[in-house]
C-alpha cells in the first residue's frame, strides 16, 4: 500500500495484515557541482522506483511512506531525533517493523541510534535508469532486498 487516498482507505480496512512500514530516505542539495546534483536527482529517483516495486512485490503487507527527504548539507546525525519520532508514532499504530531504505552510506555510521531497522544499499552504477540493463540491476537488488524483508518477518 502506499500513501495515496485508495490505499489509505484499504489500509483502514485491512490494517491488522499490514505490519510493515517502509520509508525511503531521500538527500536533497542544490548547493553541490552538476554532476552532484545530478547524482542525487538520479538517487532519489532511482530510490522511489526501487521502494514501488518492493511495495508491489509485498502488497497487503507493506505500508510504503511518503519520501523522508533531508538536505545532505545537514549532518544525518541531526535528523535521528525526528526519524525516532516517525518510528515511535508507526510502532504505536500497531507496526511491528520500521524499515528506513537509502543509498546514502552516512546512514550506516549511525543506526546503532536509530530505532528502526536502516536497509543500505550500494548504489547501482547505472546513467539511465529506464534503459533494460538498469532494469535488471535493479531487479537483482529487489530480490536480495524482498530476501531481507522476509527475514525481518521471521525474527
Amino acid at each position: 500500500m502506499k500513501w495515496n487516498g485508495q490505499d489509505a482507505m484499504l489500509y483502514s480496512q485491512s490494517k491488522e495484515f499490514v505490519d510493515t512500514w517502509i520509508v525511503p530516505l531521500i538527500p536533497y542539495s542544490l548547493a553541490g557541482s552538476e554532476n552532484e546534483l545530478k547524482m542525487l536527482a538520479n538517487q532519489s529517483e532511482l530510490l522511489t522506483l526501487f521502494m514501488k516495486e518492493v511495495e508491489e512485490e509485498y502488497r497487503g503487507r507493506i505500508f510504503l511512506s511518503p519520501s523522508y527527504t533531508y538536505l545532505k548539507e545537514t549532518p544525518v546525525s541531526k535528523e535521528i531525533e525526528r526519524i525516532n519520532e516517525w518510528t515511535t508514532e508507526m510502532k504505536e499504530r500497531g507496526f511491528k517493523h520500521v524499515l528506513f531504505f537509502t543509498f546514502d552510506q552516512q546512514w550506516k555510521k549511525v543506526e546503532k541510534d536509530l530505532e528502526s531497522s536502516l536497509i543500505w544499499m550500494p548504489l547501482p552504477k547505472v546513467d539511465d535508469i529506464h534503459n533494460e540493463e538498469a532494469q535488471k540491476v535493479l531487479r537483482s537488488q529487489i530480490e536480495q532486498v524482498t530476501e531481507l524483508i522476509t527475514a525481518y518477518w521471521q525474527e
